[in-house]
């Protein structure tokens, strides 16, 4: 944000610049003076801090418009489309292309394209129906929507990357699931809000049975297969508010916003079916996955965090005791 703001200081300065340097070039020199000054009031309200407060498109777009208006006084007043200044159009058209998009920048580009055939038309002189003029238009203008076009194009595969970079810091590449770390952040956010309005939440631990024998028997790309098929049982069986991550190995957990113990359960029931209902083809083998669970509800367990976990570890432990315990069936 600091990077573009600078592009309208820069505008500013080299505008004054070229004027101090180029006196000649100036038609009439107090509005041209009265015309900077109008644009470094413009400058200090654009950032001041009350200035569009949470809407940074709409502040970028008055500033990037701003820049326009600006340079189109400052061409009028000196000599039009045959002004040294013409190029100044770049600074606002390459803070559109990085800020708002390649349909913006292209509308303005549009409109600058209008204002420098308004401006030429203007000159004495000048024989807008010519082929030489038509030429010399392009060629001024041609740089500006190459500019906007590679800016624009650069910028959308830079977010691009970063929204990538940022996915992947946040999800676990195997499943696909929430890693544990992004899972704390939203985990705390929703205890906070629990705290605030004195609401349940219940938080889900869970480890996949037998995935050691899955990789001893059948390798470790089958394994791989076992635990993307528990994440996916575990998306299909939790609401759109819930949140399932992956903590790593064969551990899962699942947070459930605004779920009473009672909900809970029938989550839990749900996970258990769909895992065990949805086989894993191994080497002409049908494998039926199974899952140990661990429950802990706030406020009921614990209102602390860190209870609230171990509570629901311990859950899982003794869940997964139950099961190999003799005259229990645990399903690989």
């Amino acid at each position: 944000m600091h990077s573009t703001r600078s592009i309208e200081v820069l505008c500013l300065a080299l505008a004054a610049l070229v004027l101090i340097w180029s006196g000649s070039i100036v038609v009439e020199t107090g509005p041209v003076i009265v015309l900077l000054g109008a644009f470094t009031v413009a400058i200090l309200v654009f950032r001041a801090r009350r200035f569009f407060p949470g809407r940074t498109r709409t502040r970028l777009l008055i500033e990037s418009w701003s820049m326009v208006v600006f340079i189109t006084g400052v061409l009028w007043l000196t000599g039009g489309s045959r002004s040294p200044l013409l190029n100044l159009y770049l600074l606002p058209i390459i803070l559109s292309a990085l800020t708002l998009g390649r349909l913006v920048t292209m509308i303005q580009v549009g409109v600058i394209v209008l204002t420098d055939f308004a401006l030429a038309a203007l000159t004495p002189g000048a024989n807008v129906l010519s082929l030489g003029f038509a030429s010399q238009v392009v060629g001024q203008l041609a740089p500006f929507l190459l500019v906007a076009y590679l800016t624009s194009t650069l910028s959308a595969d830079i977010t691009e990357a970063r929204e990538r970079i940022e996915n992947l810091a946040q999800t676990d590449a195997l499943t696909g699931l929430l890693n544990q770390r992004a899972f704390n952040e939203v985990w705390q956010r929703v205890h906070e809000g629990a705290e605030r309005a004195a609401g349940p939440y219940a938080l889900l631990l869970i480890d996949m049975d037998r995935l050691k024998v899955i990789n001893d028997s059948f390798g470790h790309e089958a394994g791989n297969s076992a635990l993307t098929l528990v994440a996916q049982c575990l998306q299909r069986s939790i609401r759109g508010t819930d949140v399932a991550a992956r903590f790593g190995g064969d551990e899962f957990a699942v947070l459930l916003p605004g779920a009473t113990p009672e909900i809970a359960e029938q989550v839990v029931k749900r996970v258990r079916h769909n895992v065990y209902k949805t086989t894993l083809d191994l080497r002409s083998r049908m494998i039926r996955c199974s899952v140990s669970i661990g429950i802990a509800s706030y406020p009921r367990d614990s209102r602390e965090m860190r209870e609230v976990i171990a509570t629901a570890d311990r859950q899982m432990y003794r869940d997964k005791e139950l099961r190999r315990a003799p005259g229990t069936t645990a399903s690989a």
